[in-house]
């Protein structure tokens, strides 16, 4: 009788098992729960950056417009200084857009009214501009790019002094706020997965700047702009992971 209790009660739970593999396979049955996945932290890219550099100009301009009944001068060339920069910006994709502040050291203007370097001046230039870039493409972690800027420029004139286009020496100080423009091209390098070392060319555009009056007149000197080499680094936030 133990036996056969035994063996009855093993054929009815395989039964039962049968029964129930059946039923899960019928319309309608509802499915076992699928396992649930572990939760695990992701990275989502801000896309914001800062950004530092550090340049050195090669100052132009297309001269001095001197007062009506002055001689203009000859041999003029504005002289080379050094800048330096902050920046902010966001980056999507293939795009970049920032803000940058700019500013430089003095650059020494100097041209010829009757003896050579006789005419001299110091000129100046902050700029704030807001600038957009195309990043062409990476290779081994070097990524070329393009770009333009477009903003505003406080250009200021110090010490000019000319023997007569007007004569006077060391006039005051003057400054004036001007539309600025720029246009860049470069190369960044990704030294870690959040820092870029950009090493660039820029023209930049300042505008015109006009002396201080003397007794008889001012003088003008016309679209002062640099060429420029720059060197920076950028630091993004895309390093920072949040969970989801």
């Amino acid at each position: 009788m133990s036996l056969l209790r035994s063996l009855s009660l093993g054929g009815a739970a395989l039964i039962a098992v049968a029964s129930v593999a059946s039923a899960a396979d019928m319309p309608g049955y509802p499915p076992l729960p699928a396992p649930t996945a572990p939760l695990h932290r992701t990275e989502i890219y801000s896309g914001w950056y800062l950004r530092g550099d550090l340049g050195y100009r090669w100052g132009i301009s297309d001269g001095v417009q001197t007062a009506a009944g002055f001689p203009g001068l000859i041999d003029e060339r504005v002289g080379n200084s050094f800048s330096a920069g902050l920046g902010g910006g966001i980056k999507t994709g293939w795009l970049r857009s920032d803000v940058t502040i700019d500013f430089g050291s003095p650059m020494k203007y100097e041209g010829t009214f009757a003896a050579p370097g006789d005419t001299t001046a110091k000129v100046s230039a902050t700029t704030i501009l807001w600038n957009g870039y195309f990043d062409l493409d990476s290779w081994y972690h070097v990524t070329p790019y393009i770009g333009g800027g477009v903003g505003t420029a406080r250009v200021t004139i110090d010490d000019y002094g000319s023997t007569g286009a007007p004569a006077f020496a060391n006039g005051a100080s003057r400054s004036k706020w001007n539309f600025a423009w720029a246009a860049m091209a470069g190369v960044a390098y990704a030294i870690s997965p959040n820092t870029m070392l950009d090493v660039g060319y820029r023209y930049v555009n300042f505008g015109d700047v006009t002396t201080g009056d003397n007794a008889v007149a001012s003088a003008t000197l016309k679209n002062v702009a640099a060429h420029e080499v720059r060197v920076g680094l950028r630091w993004s936030f895309d390093d920072l992971p949040i969970a989801r």
